[in-house]
């Protein structure tokens, strides 16, 4: 075998992998509404009421101290659920405002920048709460940190990504 030949069937190998990788990766691109969907199944009403120190004060204050322990333990199982799922849903973000940021559309690229920082942001926080409720279901009469921080930074995160859907749906509806 000649070098040349060996060079075009290499050239075509990379070229026919270079296509697959690309098609793949617009495939990969994440369903908005998905991530909406997502969004409104999380009950974080629920969550706020789990890691509010006033409510955990309350309990502290109402129960016997081996009840309050164990309940405490509960509560902060239930709460890092909530957050693997926030953190779940901080990557959806981060998919789609990747995925915007490519827009050619500079209105819709800065949106999809905000929205991944935003969901940096999140995750981070995510991750923080998770190993303070792990502390917090091990050790249940410390008193961690209030997690207001994740819960301010999720109203932000959702709140870009619903105000970018409106945009998006105004845009389509009026051409």
């Amino acid at each position: 075998m000649s070098a040349t030949l060996v060079f075009v069937l290499l050239s075509i190998t990379l070229l026919v992998l270079f296509a697959y990788l690309a098609t793949r990766r617009a495939k990969d691109l994440p369903d908005l509404d998905r991530t909406i969907t997502a969004i409104r199944a999380l009950d974080v009403e629920a969550f706020r009421n789990l890691v509010d120190p006033e409510e955990e004060e309350f309990l502290r204050v109402s129960l016997p101290a081996q009840a309050f322990r164990r309940i405490k333990r509960e509560r902060s199982r239930t709460a890092l659920v909530y957050t693997k799922e926030l953190s779940r849903i901080s990557l959806q973000f981060a998919r789609f405002g990747g995925a915007a940021q490519r827009s050619p559309d500079p209105a819709i690229a800065a949106w999809g920048k905000q929205i991944a920082n935003s969901a940096i942001y999140l995750r981070l926080r995510a991750l923080d709460a998770t190993a303070q409720l792990m502390l917090s279901a091990t050790f249940p009469g410390l008193q961690p940190r209030p997690l207001r921080s994740l819960l301010e930074q999720y109203d932000r995160a959702t709140g870009l990504l619903l105000n970018h859907n409106a945009l998006r749906r105004a845009q389509i509806q009026a051409p």
